[in-house]
């Protein structure tokens, strides 16, 4: 394939985290800057693209110039995000996106990527932030790094419900209590030789500390790797596709109101690097 000699337009949004991309569709549908903008992703977390006015097919398609897309997710590669039960049968689970999380703890190999299209938005809140969790643990001190070298986390589907139900019913806790659980790396090495804070709301309890100290850990490392210095907060407009490397980078949505309308359209890249 004859690769584009026109570089791609970048402008950076923070320091360390969020760029976009000016690119004209047919560039992107034709796969031709790929590698740029994959690069471009790995290394600034975050990226986006505005004024495309692009579909649904045309979202995927650019999606499989990136990677392989996860079959399973929504029709056609389309899973809707919204609030509204009516369009999105999982909207209370959905809730605990308005929390730091990273996707795919639980799985062998966690999502790569995800796109995701503004199709409406809400009148108040809504916006996305995201951290970006490589630069957070290379600013760590020495001493942090060595104290978490080694350690392990337990994650699971349960605790990340109780941010959003703090009261959960003995049902509801076996229901998400069925789910696995996964020990982690509280550092990920990547197959690049770069490491990053594995953290969010999955995360349980580190393995081998006593409860108070297990929790405070956790919750120290999490508001080191979400201070703004790390944070990319995006300002939705209509239209807009936004791209996050999944394995580098947490995220979280700010609270907006559940009959808003707001309705995003997400493509997810299938992992392509082993989390154990």
């Amino acid at each position: 394939m004859e690769l584009s000699t026109t570089p791609l337009e970048i402008a950076d949004c923070t320091t360390v985290i969020g760029s976009e991309i000016r690119a004209d569709l047919q560039t992107l549908l034709s796969g031709r800057q790929a590698e740029t903008i994959r690069a471009a992703l790995e290394r600034r977390g975050v990226i986006f693209f505005r004024g495309l006015q692009i579909n649904d097919e045309q979202q995927v398609a650019i999606a499989k110039t990136l990677g392989s897309i996860v079959q399973n997710e929504g029709e056609g590669g389309i899973y809707k995000i919204s609030l509204d039960q009516s369009v999105n049968q999982r909207a209370e689970y959905l809730k605990g996106s308005m929390f730091w999380h990273f996707d795919g703890s639980l799985q062998p190999y966690p999502n790569l990527a995800t796109l995701l299209r503004a199709i409406k938005l809400s009148n108040a809140g809504g916006q996305t932030e995201f951290c970006n969790t490589y630069a957070a643990y290379e600013d760590l001190p020495d001493a942090d790094k060595a104290a978490i070298a080694d350690l392990r986390v337990v994650h699971s589907a349960e605790r990340s419900q109780y941010y959003v139900r703090p009261e959960m019913s003995y049902e509801e806790i076996c229901f998400w209590q069925k789910s696995p659980t996964k020990a982690c790396p509280m550092v990920w090495t990547h197959q690049s030789g770069r490491k990053s804070l594995l953290l969010g709301a999955t995360a349980d309890y580190v393995l081998g500390l006593p409860t108070e100290e297990s929790r405070a850990l956790l919750a120290r490392l999490r508001d080191w790797a979400t201070q703004p210095r790390y944070v990319y907060r995006h300002e939705w407009q209509v239209g807009d596709l936004l791209m996050w490397d999944n394995t580098g980078t947490m995220h979280r949505a700010l609270p907006y109101a559940a009959d808003s309308g707001r309705l995003m359209h997400r493509t997810v890249l299938a992992g392509e690097e082993p989390l154990h």
